[in-house]
């Protein structure tokens, strides 16, 4: 009887003590302590680099990155909120301003070269995204009860977005040393008889990409992000369809728009047969092919902690990692 006893009393205790490091290792893992810190904001800085008809690699255009230019890289920043919906998955809404940039004059292609269009626009954008976070950060140890340290947990998480939003750009050239806004110029006939209509400056678009990011600790972290955002209009460099008859524009909106309609260096082989490639009607871009660009930048997060936990069975010292009963 005695040994039986004592055999059901070891074998509670090893079953108490496997059950409470159980509990003490899932705490950090599947509890509600993330929603402790669930509000974020960034801060990012970094480059934008422009995919449509302008510049762009030394051969015919191509859709997504394999047309791209990094010698018009220009500089990009963003500020945004997040807010966790489940410890893998959260909302963020964001406001960016980056500068776009191409230049026919960086390619050899032939048509692109003897175009010779270039432009530069503001970009002012601002979204809803939704962010999967396939690993997250894990702040602490596993066991990281007090008096108890075990493994800690991994300090790098990696997410994927996708979101809906809009964007203001405004495309401009160079006449004269003097950047010009080319809308009002209607360079490709917009707004004007026989020509298409005018666009807007402001479009939609589908952000999408992938980010890394390493704690510092518990309230700071460092990333990385990519962001390729599709647009829905042919406008941002102020070139899609075809070119306007040049003496029609030029009594319209005056020299500066002719000539910026059409400021080809004349060259090429098609005008050794006696061919001209920018006459009107002739090809100035595609409307088929809609604008996008990519934004590469470096962040920091900080999370806006929430110092009390919502239960009544404990409370989170937030600052220390530990729980007391």
């Amino acid at each position: 009887m005695m040994r039986s006893l004592l055999r059901n009393i070891l074998l509670f205790s090893v079953f108490s003590v496997v059950v409470t490091d159980e509990v003490g290792a899932q705490y950090f893992r599947q509890s509600s302590y993330w929603k402790t810190h669930r509000r974020e904001v960034s801060f990012g800085f970094g480059m934008s680099n422009f995919l449509g008809e302008l510049g762009g690699r030394n051969q015919i255009g191509s859709p997504f990155v394999w047309d791209l230019e990094l010698s018009q890289t220009r500089p990009a920043m963003h500020v945004d909120y997040r807010y966790y919906l489940t410890r893998k998955m959260a909302i963020r809404g964001r406001a960016t301003y980056g500068v776009l940039a191409g230049n026919d004059n960086l390619t050899t292609e032939e048509f692109r070269q003897n175009r010779n269009l270039s432009f530069r626009s503001d970009v002012y954008e601002v979204y809803l995204a939704y962010e999967f976070h396939l690993f997250s950060e894990e702040l602490g140890h596993i066991y990281d009860l007090r008096g108890v340290q075990g493994t800690k947990g991994s300090r790098v998480g990696f997410y994927t977005f996708i979101g809906v939003g809009g964007f203001y750009f405004d495309p401009r050239a160079q006449f004269e040393n003097t950047w010009v806004r080319l809308k009002p110029l209607s360079t490709e006939g917009q707004g004007l008889p026989g020509g298409p209509e005018e666009y807007d400056n402001y479009s939609l678009c589908v952000p999408m990409g992938v980010g890394l990011r390493k704690a510092l600790n518990k309230t700071l972290s460092v990333g990385v992000e990519l962001q390729y955002t599709k647009t829905f209009t042919d406008y941002v460099d102020d070139v899609s369809t075809e070119y306007f008859d040049p003496e029609v524009l030029q009594a319209a909106r005056g020299d500066m728009a002719a000539y910026l309609s059409d400021p080809s260096l004349r060259v090429g082989r098609l005008y050794q047969f006696g061919l001209n490639p920018t006459a009107p009607g002739q090809q100035r871009g595609d409307p088929e092919d809609l604008d996008a660009y990519l934004f590469l930048k470096f962040q920091v997060h900080y999370k806006l902690i929430k110092y009390k936990s919502g239960s009544k069975k404990y409370r989170t010292r937030i600052r220390r990692q530990k729980i007391v009963f």
